[in-house]
């Protein structure tokens, strides 16, 4: 993958972390000007955060967490198989308040993260791998890059878990 011009390689940014928030859902749906525009049964619901120096090593770090983490339940653990195992869908939102700074004040602050041209690269490709690696036994769907969407989504368990690289 090419660095974008301006932007500084992952090892020269030690403390960029691209982020997953991962929720196991039983239904989850995107739209956009009140109009629908993905939705899943069962499976994943991926919000996925890019930050200032992330680049193809922690994307596919992620990609493989996200489709090897073993949070479905079978008849002997709550918490046994993959979304792999079980062929579940994988919706992925673009979320760049995940790389939010609220350490300081009451406004966060965005700073971290990624400009929108190499988050959308990144996103975009991020999808390609999960579809590469699902093949066509699994749907991946996603949302619509950088615009105000509304997620409606049915938490199974609930699980959530916050990944980064």
């Amino acid at each position: 993958m090419p660095d974008l011009p301006g932007k500084p390689a992952p090892e020269e940014a030690p403390f960029a972390a691209m982020k997953v928030l991962l929720q196991r859902v039983g239904q989850a749906a995107v739209t956009v000007d009140a109009e629908q525009v993905s939705a899943i049964g069962p499976g994943l619901l991926v919000f996925l955060g890019v930050e200032v120096g992330d680049g193809e090593k922690q994307l596919l770090w992620l990609v493989d967490k996200v489709l090897g983490l073993r949070i479905f339940p079978d008849a002997a653990k709550p918490m046994n198989l993959s979304v792999m195992d079980t062929g579940g869908d994988l919706l992925v939102v673009s979320q760049f308040t995940l790389a939010a700074d609220t350490s300081r004040g009451k406004r966060p602050g965005f700073s971290g993260a990624a400009a929108p041209e190499l988050a959308e690269v990144l996103y975009e490709r991020f999808l390609e791998v999960l579809r590469e690696k699902c093949g066509s036994g699994q749907r991946v769907c996603s949302g619509r890059f950088g615009a105000d969407m509304q997620v409606f989504l049915v938490n199974d368990g609930p699980v959530t878990f916050l990944l980064e690289r």
